[in-house]
């Protein structure tokens, strides 16, 4: 059965059940964005939002916070190996996008370098948010490409409705055989609240639809390679396990709330080798967080609410090449904030709030005690404010935030940046069907400790990285313009940025070798990002037979440098439909995405090929069973079998993306 047939087969099976939907299971419900305090609807947005939670969260949830987030709409993941998947939002990736847990940073070492995973665990999720424009200037001046605040309760902010309660949730992936148990436990009584939760994962090596290393390729890049084991059908050294714990308590009454945590995450994943016989490299990585969390209502006039957060970060990670511990990366934060929400003044609604955050970052290779990054301690404090206002038919908002920025180095002079950053958003609400938004943001960050600083044979990575301590601020402007229609017969929605970037940061190959590893080094030019999102959703049976919609979609990215040259590591342009089928507790939806080659892939970096995804999944609910909730569900990814080679990806001529699988699972709350 050729690949158009098994599609064609399979768009008929969802279609099919349709028949026996029922009128009364159709709901539409608005999303409402609970990270940014000024709690906007997400539809009401002037720019996009991306929101998943409850059944939707369970089901998209993948093996990194990219992986989970990587079928939304102008977002795509860093893949570095199936350890590691971080979010990529229009061609921005690293320190460009904030992730968050809890409103406050992970503050791992992911935005450094693209093969350390982060430590926020989308399995532990009960919400994830996507935000841009001003809400981003609350958590950071850098987030040009957005924020991703990872919400799990772990410090719970209001009294549960009962003493005992939790979850359990338990998958299997074939793809790599992996087993992933995640439990929460949570109650209150009087006044105290707690919340308790884990996971395990343990999984072998990946599953690929081919050859893991496209030789042609990776000769390209690095012509003394000798291939000589290049294994099909899988991935070596891309086994993984990682076990987390947390416990949080809270005290919470009438004026409002406190409460503190801690949490512990280990976690090592293998990373792909270049087929020369040489070493394997491991990396095992360690963190302990402490966070504490307080609300205020109404704590004196004119306030409306006074929040804080304070959260210490102990991490550590060692790159293992065949069982000898080399590079090793550690950083301990702290961090704070606090955010003042007034109450309304005339048409003004909004906050005002302050951050510190002060780390002590350090990369040596434990093997030669050569230093790969030297030991910094930064600090960082910035002050924002966000307000916003509606005139008639426009819903508007503002942002400012400026920070000031210090890098202390040892053994080198200290460096000081202020980046100011401001944005201005307006929705207008033409009439019910029509909404025209637009954006506007000038964003400036710092560069960090690694762009600068790195000296050094990075074991995970292979090359040897090269900072530039005469780096300075980068500058950029963005413009959004986006449209929402809304109908009986279709919803659409089109979103067009624009992104002019002054002193652009990027790492690239520049084409020399120190001891036979490819030299990574940071520069800084001017660059542009363009592109789109779009979205269609035809409603083709709503009916006493039930529900199905048609959603067709598509996103691109353009970047370039101001000299023609192209931006390494760029989506390229995805299109494709989906199949949604609902009928009382029942949810299907077939998925097909069509990428297509990049061709502009930079300076001394490889093409990738085009590919076609198609993906199945579904999930039955059974609600109030024996005073429990219980949802199972199923996937079939990749059914195409095709050997994705990710152009985002540092590793795309060594790690393609997972093979045809199938992952089944359960959740029972109760």
């Amino acid at each position: 059965m050729n690949k158009t047939s098994v599609i064609l087969f399979l768009s008929t099976t969802v279609l099919t059940p349709a028949t026996y939907a029922a009128n009364e299971d159709i709901q539409e419900l608005e999303d409402v964005v609970v990270t940014a305090p000024l709690q906007d609807k997400a539809s009401e947005s002037a720019v996009p939002v991306t929101v998943l939670s409850d059944e939707e969260l369970r089901l998209k949830t993948g093996h990194s916070i990219g992986e989970t987030l990587k079928n939304e709409l102008g977002i795509t993941s860093q893949s570095f190996g199936p350890g590691v998947g971080t979010p990529v939002i229009r061609g921005q990736s690293g320190p460009r996008v904030r992730v968050l847990n809890n409103g406050i940073g992970s503050n791992d070492v992911s935005a450094i370098s693209p093969d350390h995973a982060t430590s926020v665990e989308p399995l532990l999720a009960e919400r994830i948010e996507v935000l841009r424009g001003p809400a981003t200037l609350l958590y950071g001046s850098g987030a040009i490409g957005g924020v991703v605040n990872v919400i799990d309760n772990r410090i719970p902010g209001k009294l549960p409705d009962k003493l005992l309660g939790g979850a359990l949730e338990q998958r299997f992936d074939s793809v790599s055989d992996e087993s992933s148990t995640t439990m929460k436990i949570e109650g209150g009584k009087s006044n105290l609240a707690y919340h308790l939760d884990g996971f395990y994962r343990d999984r072998n090596n990946l599953d690929i639809g081919g050859s893991a290393i496209d030789v042609n390729a990776a000769q390209a890049t690095d012509p003394a390679l000798t291939v000589i084991q290049n294994p099909h059908g899988m991935i070596d050294n891309s086994s993984a396990h990682a076990i987390s714990g947390s416990a949080g308590v809270s005290l919470v009454g009438d004026p409002g709330f406190a409460g503190v945590s801690i949490n512990r995450l280990e976690n090592n994943y293998g990373i792909a080798p270049d087929g020369s016989g040489g070493e394997l490299t491991r990396i095992d990585l360690k963190q302990s967080k402490y966070d504490f969390k307080s609300e205020l209502k109404n704590p004196f006039r004119y306030a409306e609410s006074l929040r804080m957060k304070l959260g210490y970060t102990d991490y550590q990670h060692t790159e293992i090449p065949d069982g000898v511990a080399a590079s090793f990366f550690t950083n301990k934060t702290y961090e704070s904030r606090l955010e003042l929400t007034h109450n309304p003044l005339g048409i003004f609604r909004g906050l005002v709030g302050f951050q510190a955050i002060a780390g002590d970052f350090a990369a040596i290779d434990k093997s030669t005690n050569e230093v790969i990054v030297p030991q910094t301690l930064s600090n960082s404090y910035g002050v924002f404010a966000v307000e916003s206002f509606n005139i008639g038919a426009f819903a508007n908002q503002l942002g400012v935030r400026v920070e000031d920025t210090t890098l202390d180095p040892q053994g080198l002079s200290s460096l000081s940046y202020v980046p100011v950053s401001a944005s201005a958003s307006s929705a207008w609400k033409i009439n019910d069907s029509n909404t025209v938004n637009f954006a506007i943001t000038r964003s400036q960050r710092a560069p960090q400790v690694q762009e600068l600083l790195a000296n050094g044979f990075h074991d995970a990575t292979r090359s040897y990285e090269l900072g530039d301590v005469n780096l300075h601020e980068e500058t950029s402007y963005n413009l959004d313009l986006g449209y929402k229609f809304k109908s009986d017969w279709v919803r659409a929605q089109l979103d067009l940025f624009y992104n002019w970037a002054v002193d652009y940061i990027y790492q690239q190959r520049n084409g020399t070798f120190i001891d036979g590893a490819p030299v990574l080094e940071s520069r800084q030019a001017d660059a542009t990002f363009m592109g789109y999102e779009s979205k269609l959703i035809f409603p083709l049976l709503q009916n006493r037979l039930g529900m199905v919609d048609l959603t067709l979609f598509s996103d691109f990215t353009r970047a370039q440098f101001v000299s023609g040259s192209d931006v390494p590591r760029i989506p390229p342009l995805r299109f494709g439909f989906q199949l949604d089928h609902a009928k009382g507790n029942w949810n299907t939806n077939l998925r097909l995405t069509r990428g297509e080659a990049q061709n502009r892939a930079g300076d001394n970096d490889t093409v990738t090929a085009g590919y076609m995804q198609l993906n199945l999944s579904t999930q039955y609910q059974i609600l109030d069973l024996h005073d429990a909730d219980v949802m199972v569900f199923a996937k079939a990814n990749n059914l195409l079998d095709e050997n994705v080679r990710n152009s985002t990806s540092y590793l795309r001529n060594f790690a393609p993306e997972p093979g045809r699988g199938a992952e089944i699972g359960f959740r029972v709350s109760y």
